[in-house]
C-alpha cells in the first residue's frame, strides 16, 4: 500500500528542527563514538533520538509560545541520528590502521599533538565526507522500492515511528530519558573522575574466574539487544577464556575474526537468496500484468554525488582508478546494506568495508592504509544507508515529506563528519592506542587489520569462518559470538545481565513498561557516552 497523501515538502523544516538536529548530532556523535570504540557495539540511537527531539521541540515550543508537530519531530530525529552511523563507520574501521601499525600512537612526552594528529585527520576527513555524501543520496534512490514498494519492516524505524506517536500524548518519556542521562553521566563522573569505583570487579567461583565491568553503558546494551543476543555474546566471551585457559590465547583473534568474515559471508548468501525471489515474484508479476516497481529517475543526482565523493576521495589519497572502484563498490554494498537493514534490523557495515577493499584488491594493488580508507568510506556510507532507511521508514508511517528528512540527514551527516573524526583521534590518543589492554577494544577493527595485514593461522581463520557461516545460516549469531571473544568476560557479564534485565521484563507484557526500559536503556547510553568522552578529552588536554 502506499502512501497516498504527504504535506508541503519543507513544511516542517524549521530553522529550530536544523539548529536541534546540529546540535543533537554533536552529542550523538561523540556518545556514538565512544560506545563504538569501547563497547564494539553500536545500538541503534533511533529511539532515543526520538524523544530527545521530542523533549527539546516541545520545550522549544512551550518557550517560544509555538507548537511543534509530530513532523517536526521526526525530521529533527531524522538529522540527530545520522552522525551515530558516521561514528559507526569511522570506528570500526579507522582502529585498524593502528592495530596494522600504519599509525603510530600518540606519545604526549615525545611529540605535539598537532604535528601528530593534522596528517592523519584529512585524510580519514575526507574519506567520511566522502561517504557521507554518496550514502545519503543512494539511500534516496533505493527510498521509493525498499520502503513503499516492497515495504520491508525496518523494525527500528516502525519503533521509532510508534515511540514519536506515543510521546506525542504525554511528557513522561522525556522524563526517564533525562534522569536516565543524570544517572549514567554521573555514575561515569564518579568511575573515571572521582575513582570512587573500580572499572572491574574480578574474583573467582571454585577454580572458575568471574568478572563484571562496571557500566551502566554495558548493561544498557545488553538489555537493548535482549536476552538471547547478550547470551551469544557471553558464550563467546567463555569460549575465549576457555581457550586462554588451554593455551590456545594467540589464536582466539583469529578464530573471532573468521567467525565475523564468516557471519558476513552467511549474510550476502540471504541477501542473493531473497534478491532473486523478489525478482522472481517481479518477473511472474509482469506477466500477470500486475503493477512492477517504479523506474527510479535520480540518476542525475547519483551522478553529482559520485563525482563529487570521487573527488573527495582523490584528495584523501586514493588514485583514481581505486576511487572509481569504491564508489562502484558503495552502490553495491549499500543496496545490500539497506535490505539486510529492512529485513533484520542488523546492519554489520564493517563486513561489507571488508568485502570491497578485498573485492577491489583483485584488480589493483593497494596498500594497507589506503585499503582502510576504502574501508572506513563504505563503512560510514553502508552505517548512513541503513539510519537513513529506518528513518525513511518512520517518516512513512507517520506520513512525513521524506524531502525535508533528506536534508536534516544530510545536515546530520556533515556534523557527524566535522565532530566525530576529531573526536576519534583525540580519545585514541588519551587512551595510548587501540586494543583491549588499553580499554579501547575495537573489535571490528580487528577484523579489517586481519584482512589487510594477515589473518594468522589460515587453517583456525578457514574452519572459523565456514563454522561462521554455517552458524550464521542456522540463524545463530556468529558476529556476536565472535566480538564476544575479543571483549572478554568482564564486559560481556555486564552485556549479559542486561539481557537477564530484559528477559525478567518481557514477562509482565506491558508495552508501556517495555517502551520505558527502552527509553531508561537508550539515556544509560547515552549520557555514559558522552560524559566518559568529554572526560577524556578534557584529562588529554589538562595532561
Amino acid at each position: 500500500m502506499r502512501q497516498k497523501k504527504t504535506r508541503s515538502a519543507f513544511e516542517d523544516l524549521t530553522a529550530r528542527s536544523i539548529l536541534l538536529t546540529i546540535l543533537g548530532s554533536i552529542l550523538i556523535t561523540v556518545s556514538s563514538l565512544y560506545i563504538a570504540l569501547k563497547m564494539s557495539a553500536l545500538p541503534w540511537p533511533t529511539i532515543f533520538v526520538a524523544v530527545l527531539s521530542m523533549t527539546l521541540l516541545k520545550a522549544s515550543g512551550r518557550i517560544s509560545k509555538r507548537a511543534t508537530s509530530i513532523h517536526e519531530m521526526n525530521i529533527t530525529q531524522t538529522g540527530m541520528s545520522g552522525g551515530a552511523m558516521v561514528a559507526g563507520g569511522i570506528a570500526f574501521t579507522v582502529p585498524a590502521l593502528f592495530i596494522a601499525g600504519v599509525y603510530e600512537p600518540y606519545d604526549a612526552a615525545a611529540m605535539d599533538l598537532g604535528t601528530w594528529l593534522m596528517p592523519k585527520f584529512w585524510p580519514i576527513f575526507f574519506v567520511s565526507l566522502g561517504g557521507v555524501i554518496i550514502g545519503t543520496v543512494l539511500c534516496w534512490i533505493y527510498r521509493p522500492r525498499n520502503v513503499e514498494d516492497l515495504e520491508l519492516p525496518y523494525p527500528i524505524g516502525a519503533a521509532a515511528a510508534d515511540t514519536l506517536e506515543a510521546g506525542d500524548e504525554g511528557g513522561f518519556k522525556a522524563f526517564l530519558l533525562i534522569i536516565s542521562l543524570a544517572f549514567s553521566a554521573l555514575f561515569a563522573v564518579i568511575r573515571d573522575v572521582w575513582g570512587w569505583i573500580q572499572t572491574i570487579y574480578s574474583s573467582s567461583i571454585a577454580f572458575f574466574p568471574v568478572s563484571i565491568y562496571m557500566s551502566p553503558l554495558a548493561i544498557a546494551t545488553g538489555y537493548i539487544i535482549g536476552f538471547a543476543p547478550a547470551c551469544y555474546w557471553f558464550v563467546g566471551a567463555l569460549v575465549g577464556l576457555i581457550m586462554q585457559q588451554a593455551g590456545a590465547a594467540d589464536v582466539i583473534m583469529t578464530a573471532a575474526v573468521g567467525l565475523m568474515v564468516g557471519a558476513g559471508v552467511g549474510i550476502m548468501i540471504n541477501f542473493f537468496k531473497t534478491t532473486f525471489e523478489e525478482n522472481k515474484k517481479r518477473r511472474e508479476a509482469e506477466k500477470s500484468g500486475k503493477p512492477v516497481f517504479r523506474k527510479n529517475r535520480s540518476g542525475l543526482l547519483l551522478l553529482i554525488a559520485g563525482a563529487a565523493a570521487f573527488v573527495i576521495t582523490v584528495v584523501a589519497g586514493l588514485s583514481p582508478l581505486v576511487s572509481i572502484l569504491a564508489m562502484i563498490g558503495v552502490i553495491f554494498a549499500t543496496a545490500m546494506s539497506s535490505v539486510i537493514t529492512g529485513q533484520t534490523g542488523i546492519n554489520p557495515m564493517e563486513i561489507f568495508g571488508i568485502i570491497i577493499l578485498l573485492a577491489i584488491r583483485l584488480f589493483v594493488t593497494v596498500s594497507h592504509e589506503h585499503a582502510i580508507y576504502i574501508a572506513c568510506l563504505v563503512a560510514v556510507a553502508c552505517g548512513y544507508a541503513g539510519d537513513a532507511m529506518n528513518d525513511y521508514k518512520t517518516g512513512y508511517m507517520l506520513k512525513t515529506n521524506p524531502k525535508s528528512q533528506f536534508v536534516t540527514q544530510l545536515i546530520g551527516g556533515f556534523t557527524g563528519v566535522l565532530v566525530g573524526v576529531p573526536a576519534f583521534f583525540l580519545v585514541i590518543a588519551q587512551y595510548g592506542g587501540v586494543g583491549a589492554e588499553v580499554g579501547l577494544p575495537a573489535a571490528q577493527a580487528h577484523s579489517v587489520a586481519a584482512m589487510v595485514s594477515g589473518i594468522g593461522d589460515p587453517l583456525i581463520f578457514s574452519a572459523a569462518l565456514i563454522a561462521g557461516m554455517i552458524l550464521y545460516l542456522l540463524k545463530i549469531p556468529s558476529m556476536i559470538i565472535g566480538i564476544g571473544m575479543i571483549l572478554g568476560l568482564g564486559m560481556s557479564t555486564s552485556i549479559f545481565i542486561g539481557g537477564l534485565i530484559a528477559l525478567v521484563m518481557s514477562g509482565f507484557k506491558s508495552k508501556k513498561l517495555d517502551t520505558g526500559g527502552n527509553i531508561i536503556a537508550a539515556g544509560l547510553l547515552g549520557g555514559e557516552g558522552i560524559t566518559s568522552t568529554i572526560i577524556a578529552i578534557i584529562t588529554m588536554f589538562q595532561g
